[in-house]
C-alpha cells in the first residue's frame, strides 16, 4: 500500500474512532440519567450501536446460567427503526462453542457466519437463529458484571457479509460494557428502592410505617398543593391480647381487613406496635371523618378486639406540620382510651394547649426542686379576743427562673396529678418544722405549726414514719405540729383514714379538717374521725355580718364544735366587721388578710414574734 493510501486509511480510521467515541459520550449522558429506566437504557444502547456500526440489528441478551440459555430482552431493527418487533424476545440454548468464545474473547467477530463451521455446526440452535433471520455477519460483545458473564450484545448484519474493523470491534466491546453498567445501575437502583421500601414499611403487616405516612401527610399539607385545611388523621389504638392469641398473628389479619375496607380511600399505616393510622386521600368534612373513624372502630370490634380512636384535623394546626397532625390524632386516641374502651375522641386544641402548659409547669417545678427555688411562707392564725399569735399555716411558694413568686394555687393541681406533691409535701414539712422550732410569740408561748397534707400524701404507707423522722431531725415538739387535711383526703377510705388519724393523735400530733363545710359529709366527720380542729371555709365568712344564713351556719358549727371539744378557725377574714361577727357567734380563732397575708419567715417574726 502506498504512503498516500496508508495516510488516507489512518485518517478514515481515526475519524471512525472519533465518531464512535462521540456516540459513546452522548450515550453515557442519556443512559446514566436518574430518570432512565433499564428498558430505556437498553433501547438507547441498541439504537446508538446500530447507527454507529451501521448494523442491521442490535440485540441485548441475558444469560440464564441455571438453564444455560440466552433470552433476548431488547432488539432494535435499523430498517424501520423498530424496537422489539414481533418475535424479538427469543430464547436460545447456549452452545458450548459459543459459551467458550464469550468467556475467552473481548468480542466474537464473524465476518461470514456460514464459513465459521466450528461455531454453527456445533450449535444447531444458533445456526437456526442465524438462518431464520438471514444473518450473515455478527459482532457479539460479552456483558460481564463482577467478572461473571451475564449476557451478550449482538450486532448483526443481514443479507451481505461485512468485515468488522478494529474500531468496530473496540466500539462493540464498549457497548457490551455499557450494557453491563446499565444492568448494574438498575440492580443498585432496585436494591436502593428495596431498602427504601423496607425503611418505609412495617415488616409484620407490609403496611406503610409512620415515616411513610409522615411523607404522605407532608405532601398533602404543602401550601402549593391543596393546602390540607380539611385534611384529617385517624389514629386507631388496638388493645393488645384480644381474641385470637398471638398479636404477631392477629395484627397482619387485622391490617389486611383494614386495607380491604379502606385501602381505596386512605393511606393506611402501622405507626405503633398496636396502632394503625389512616390518612384520607382527600379533604373531609368533620362528619365524614368521624364516620370513617367509627367504621374503623366497628371493624376492629367485629374482629373481637377493643380499640380507641382519635381524630385530628389540619385546621387545628398553628402551622402545617405532618408530625403535629399525627401526634394530635394519637393524643386524642389516648384520651379515648383513658375514658373507656371502644371510644372515639376528636383532638381538642384548647385542651392540648392546657396540657402543654401543665407539662411546662411540671418541668419547671422539677427544676425548681433541684435548684432550690422553693420557699415556705406562713399565714398567721390569731385569737380574735386579743390578737395573740396562736398558730401559722405553712404555704409553699415557688420562685420561677424570671424571679416571679407563685402561690401554691397556681401549681398545686399539676403537682397533685404528676405525683410531685409527695416530695414537695415532704420538703415543706421538713423546712417548716425547722423554722417553727424558733417561734416564740410575744406572750412567751410557742405557736402551733399547721402543715397541709394532700390526699396523695395521706395515702402513702410511709406517712407516719416520714413525719416522725422529720420531727426527730428538726427537734420540733410533736404537740406543736398540726396536719391539715381536706375531705378529699378522707373520702376514698374513711375507715383507713380514721385509723391513720388515730395513730397521729396517739403520737401527739394534731389534726385539722380544712375547708370545712364545702363537702357533703363534713358534719359526719366530726362524729366518726379523731379531729382536733376544723377550719371553717371562707365561703361562710364573706357574707358576715349581713347574711343571716351564713350567721346561722357559723353559729351552729361553733356550738357543735364547742360541745365536742374541737377548735374552730375561721378562714379568709378580711374586715373588722367579719371579725366582730365571728367573735359574737362564738368563733375565737381566725386567719385572713385582716391580720396578715402570707408572709415570708422574716416578716412573720418581725410582725408577730417575741424578738
Amino acid at each position: 500500500m502506498s504512503a498516500d493510501l496508508q495516510a488516507t486509511d489512518r485518517s478514515e480510521r481515526g475519524a471512525l474512532a472519533r465518531r464512535h467515541n462521540h456516540a459513546l459520550v452522548a450515550l453515557a449522558r442519556q443512559v446514566w440519567h436518574d430518570d432512565c429506566s433499564l428498558e430505556s437504557a437498553y433501547a438507547q444502547i441498541c439504537e446508538v450501536a446500530a447507527a454507529a456500526l451501521e448494523a442491521d440489528r442490535v440485540g441485548i441478551w441475558h444469560l440464564d446460567p441455571t438453564h444455560a440459555r440466552l433470552a433476548c430482552v431488547h432488539l432494535f431493527q435499523r430498517k424501520g427503526a423498530l424496537h422489539n418487533p414481533p418475535g424479538a424476545h427469543e430464547v436460545l440454548p447456549l452452545g458450548d462453542e459459543y459459551r467458550a468464545r464469550l468467556g475467552q474473547m473481548r468480542v466474537i467477530d464473524a465476518a461470514d457466519v456460514t464459513g465459521d463451521v466450528a461455531l454453527t455446526a456445533a450449535d444447531p440452535a444458533l445456526a437456526g437463529y442465524l438462518e431464520r433471520h438471514d444473518i450473515v455477519s455478527m459482532l457479539d460483545a460479552p456483558v460481564r458484571s463482577g467478572g461473571e458473564l451475564v449476557g451478550v450484545v449482538c450486532h448483526e448484519q443481514v443479507g451481505t457479509p461485512r468485515v468488522w474493523t478494529p474500531e468496530d470491534q473496540a466500539f462493540a466491546a464498549s457497548i457490551g460494557d455499557y450494557a453491563a453498567m446499565a444492568a448494574e445501575i438498575n440492580r443498585r437502583r432496585e436494591a436502593e428502592n428495596r431498602l427504601r421500601y423496607l425503611e418505609l414499611h412495617d415488616p409484620l403487616t407490609d403496611l406503610p410505617n409512620r415515616d411513610h405516612l409522615l411523607e404522605v401527610a407532608h405532601s398533602a399539607l404543602r401550601p402549593m398543593g391543596r393546602g390540607g385545611h380539611g385534611l384529617a388523621a385517624i389514629h386507631l389504638q388496638i388493645e393488645p391480647g384480644g381474641v385470637g392469641g398471638d398479636d404477631a398473628l392477629v395484627l397482619p389479619g387485622l391490617a389486611a381487613q383494614l386495607r380491604r375496607e379502606f385501602g381505596d380511600v386512605v393511606t393506611l399505616a402501622r405507626v405503633r406496635e398496636h396502632a394503625f393510622a389512616l390518612l384520607p386521600h382527600g379533604d373531609l368534612p368533620e362528619t365524614e371523618a368521624l364516620e370513617l373513624a367509627e367504621r374503623c372502630l366497628a371493624l376492629v370490634q367485629v374482629a373481637h378486639h377493643a380499640a380507641a380512636v382519635g381524630v385530628a384535623f389540619a385546621r387545628d394546626l398553628a402551622a402545617p406540620s405532618a408530625h403535629a397532625l399525627l401526634r394530635n390524632a394519637e393524643l386524642a386516641s389516648q384520651r379515648a382510651r383513658a375514658d373507656g374502651r371502644n371510644r372515639c375522641e376528636v383532638f381538642d386544641a384548647e385542651h392540648h394547649r392546657g396540657l402543654l402548659k401543665r407539662l411546662g409547669i411540671e418541668r419547671a417545678l422539677r427544676e425548681a426542686m433541684t435548684q432550690e427555688r422553693l420557699q415556705v411562707w406562713f399565714q398567721p392564725e390569731v385569737d380574735l379576743r386579743d390578737g395573740r399569735w396562736l398558730a401559722a399555716e405553712a404555704l409553699l411558694r415557688w420562685q420561677d427562673a424570671d424571679g416571679t413568686l407563685h402561690p401554691a394555687e397556681e401549681f398545686i393541681d399539676v403537682a397533685e396529678s404528676s405525683g410531685l406533691i409527695v416530695p414537695l409535701g415532704r420538703w415543706v414539712l421538713d423546712n417548716a418544722c425547722r423554722l417553727a422550732c424558733g417561734w416564740t410569740a410575744r406572750d412567751g408561748t410557742a405557736p402551733v405549726l399547721r402543715v397541709n397534707v394532700s390526699a396523695r400524701q395521706f395515702e402513702q404507707p410511709n406517712l407516719l414514719a416520714d413525719i416522725e423522722q422529720v420531727l426527730q431531725q428538726t427537734g420540733l415538739p410533736r404537740a406543736r405540729l398540726c396536719l391539715e387535711l381536706t375531705e378529699t383526703a378522707l373520702l376514698a377510705d374513711a375507715e383507713g383514714a380514721a385509723h391513720t388519724l388515730s395513730r397521729l393523735r396517739a403520737l401527739g400530733i394534731g389534726v385539722a379538717l380544712d375547708d370545712f363545710g364545702t363537702g357533703w359529709a363534713s358534719l359526719g366527720y366530726l362524729k366518726r374521725l379523731p379531729i382536733d380542729a376544723i377550719k371553717l371555709d371562707r365561703s361562710f365568712i364573706g357574707g358576715l355580718p349581713e347574711d343571716r344564713y351564713d350567721s346561722a351556719i357559723v353559729e351552729a358549727v361553733a356550738t357543735i364544735a364547742r360541745k365536742i371539744g374541737i377548735d374552730v378557725v375561721a378562714e379568709g377574714v378580711e374586715s373588722q366587721a367579719q371579725a366582730d361577727a365571728l367573735l359574737a357567734l362564738g368563733i375565737l380563732r381566725a386567719q385572713g388578710f385582716l391580720f396578715a397575708p402570707a408572709l415570708d419567715h422574716a416578716e412573720l417574726l418581725a410582725r408577730y414574734g417575741a424578738g
